[in-house]
């Protein structure tokens, strides 16, 4: 899989691709992960890349010729443009799944007011990370790399990604670890019982029960 990621500030996502299971899906080539700068794209003589919006209005908007430009030059057929905007649709765990299909995503990120409309021309999908707004798309590209390149085959372990929240609509089962017992806190017995089949079944009744106390609107 190759992921570009379009930027006006690539460092800020550098060091999030330089650490932990995102670094070692790269170092084994399970991934290739490019951050373009897209004011290099600029045909103006000071690279710039916004302007005042027509019929007034508060901040700045991304112009046309940089943006068009760089999906130009780095897009091939098998090319999935996603611009990042509040206008779009939620992003959820079943979206990661779908994008782990592609082999080249380009995520677009904003910034200042909001990119000239013409550029949706360019989009195959515009994707929302939550209902909030963010200075910048580069934290919602940074989720979604995230959340798709986990679930490239051996990049984590098959048994954790077959255990996750939102798999089957519920969350995950409550988990403990050593030790069995701290400040009078205990592990539950069924968990230390040794019994696998009661474990298990413990464990699904628990997705359910924390479903419906915590996500209800995922069982609708």
């Amino acid at each position: 899989m190759r992921i570009d990621v379009l930027t006006l500030f690539p460092d800020s996502i550098k060091g999030f691709l330089d650490e932990s299971i995102i670094k070692r899906a790269i170092s084994s080539g399970k991934v290739e992960i490019n951050l373009i700068n897209f004011r290099d794209y600029s045909p103006l003589n000071n690279n710039q890349v916004d302007d005042t919006p027509y019929g007034g209005g508060a901040g700045m908007v991304l112009r046309c010729e940089p943006i068009f430009n760089a999906i130009e030059d780095i897009k091939t057929d098998d090319s999935y443009v996603i611009m990042l905007t509040p206008e779009g649709k939620t992003y959820k765990q079943a979206k990661a799944k779908e994008l782990l299909n592609k082999k080249h995503i380009i995520l677009l990120c904003g910034h200042y007011e909001g990119f000239d409309e013409r550029i949706k021309t360019l989009v195959d999908e515009e994707i929302s990370i939550g209902d909030f707004i963010l200075t910048g798309g580069e934290i919602a590209a940074t989720a979604i790399i995230d959340s798709v390149v986990r679930l490239i085959d051996g990049v984590i372990t098959k048994e954790s990604l077959d255990s996750e929240s939102f798999n089957d609509n519920l969350l995950d089962y409550p988990t403990y670890t050593k030790p069995a017992e701290y400040k009078g806190l205990k592990v539950p017995d069924v968990l230390i019982s040794g019994n696998h089949e009661l474990i298990n079944k413990w464990r699904e009744e628990e997705r359910i029960k924390k479903t419906k106390e915590k996500r209800p609107d995922l069982l609708d």
